[in-house]
């Protein structure tokens, strides 16, 4: 590894974790609602938005006079603006770093072409970046394998009110992260844009959104690190404010896989309030297709409680920032844990153990959700955790290091 790459040592807290966290706004709602607010014409200035990467790159984008785009590694950016800048009339190119370049998003740009668009690709078939053309869309009816990415349904149906014909979407076969559709699909209502969801069909007839004040609500996957906390600590005592218990948000159910693991939910008027509850399965399955970006934290917690698990349903974890599945057993071998997969997006530990290294080194792989994922081990490993490229944390939550030294983590920066 690069010498020059920062690290970051970290040890947990010599005292119970008791605190109240302010959690970041929600990264998922943040950018579906920039898109709305921008087709919404909407004077309204949005609310506790996220101060994520993301979020950072998408309102760039839409407040910007370029018609050049770089957005970093930015997947939602990437394929929300694709389809967002099809339908603005005008050229535009959208890029992003290496990773991103090896992001396929073909799906995304065969779809929008066949509703009347016009994107090609300016180096890699099937890979940013892309020339947009920008012009009004037909729209009409298309089929899409269930199985891809809900970002680019989500892409779709943003627009598909300004189609000339409106949008027919059929998904085709299991259908994976229906809670992120389906939080589209709500917000679009807040906006007043009625959608039509039975079964395997979604329906968007031609109308307008109308402007309306928002406020973003706090993120539920942040919160699935804090979850991890207390299910590692003794007697934990903490509050993460700005979470609501009917959320929109399909990672909501950490608070119900984690009770499974030690750790009781109480709602307050503020957010939520988590203990210890004392009951803790033999062992977790789960199928995760709803909620793929939680995987990472039930991997590494699981292992750190010794708790065996068949977790199912990962198939678009092979095509996140990383390859999540490699990278989650990369890194925990370090840590003396073998795991297993099989093609068919399934990673299962069974106890198996290996001799851990001396002073391992955790990669993160561009990824934010590996750096959070494997910094609360820091509570149960003698000698804490290091971790490379720990700043990869501002993609979706930027003041993760300084919330975890606010409750008494020590970290020390190691070149």
């Amino acid at each position: 590894m690069d010498a020059k790459v920062m690290k970051y040592v970290i040890e947990g807290p010599d005292h119970a974790v008791r605190a109240s966290v302010k959690l970041p706004a929600s990264k998922s709602i943040s950018n579906r609602v920039l898109i709305l607010n921008a087709l919404s014409y909407s004077p309204y200035e949005i609310q506790n938005l996220s101060d994520s990467d993301d979020t950072r790159v998408m309102l760039e984008a839409l407040t910007s006079n370029d018609r050049d785009f770089d957005i970093g590694a930015a997947g939602t950016a990437m394929r929300f603006l694709t389809a967002f800048l099809a339908k603005v009339v005008g050229e535009w190119t959208i890029t992003g770093t290496e990773r991103m370049k090896n992001r396929p998003i073909k799906l995304l740009v065969d779809a929008l072409n066949s509703l009347g668009a016009k994107i090609e690709y300016t180096e890699k078939e099937g890979y940013p970046p892309l020339r947009v053309f920008g012009s009004a869309l037909q729209g009409g009816e298309i089929s899409l394998s269930g199985g891809v990415s809900s970002q680019y349904v989500s892409a779709l149906l943003m627009i598909a009110p300004y189609m000339e014909k409106g949008l027919v979407l059929h998904l085709e076969g299991k259908i994976i992260s229906a809670p992120y559709i389906n939080l589209t699909i709500q917000l679009m209502k807040q906006y007043g844009v009625d959608v039509v969801w039975y079964e395997q069909t979604i329906k968007v007839f031609p109308q307008e959104y109308k402007p309306v004040p928002f406020t973003v609500e706090s993120d539920w996957s942040a919160a699935s690190y804090w979850y991890q906390i207390a299910a590692l600590s003794q007697q934990p005592e903490i509050e993460l404010t700005g979470l609501f218990k009917n959320s929109l948000q399909g990672d909501s159910a950490v608070a119900g896989l984690f009770a499974q693991l030690g750790v009781k939910t109480t709602y307050t008027k503020q957010g939520v309030l988590l203990k210890k509850n004392g009951n803790i399965t033999q062992k977790l399955f789960y199928d995760f297709v709803n909620e793929p970006d939680l995987a990472q934290t039930l991997v590494v917690t699981c292992v750190l409680l010794n708790i065996p698990f068949r977790f199912t349903g990962l198939q678009s974890l092979r095509i996140k920032e990383t390859d999540r599945i490699e990278a989650l057993k990369t890194e925990l071998r370090k840590l003396g844990y073998l795991l297993m997969d099989s093609h068919m997006g399934i990673l299962e530990w069974m106890g198996e153990r290996c001799e851990p290294e001396q002073s391992p080194v955790i990669i993160t792989y561009e990824d934010h959700r590996m750096a959070m994922a494997f910094a609360p081990a820091a509570l149960v490993r003698k000698g804490g955790i290091e971790i490379a490229d720990p700043m990869v944390v501002t993609k979706s939550y930027p003041h993760f290091w300084e919330d975890l030294k606010s409750v008494g983590f020590r970290l020390t920066v190691n070149q």
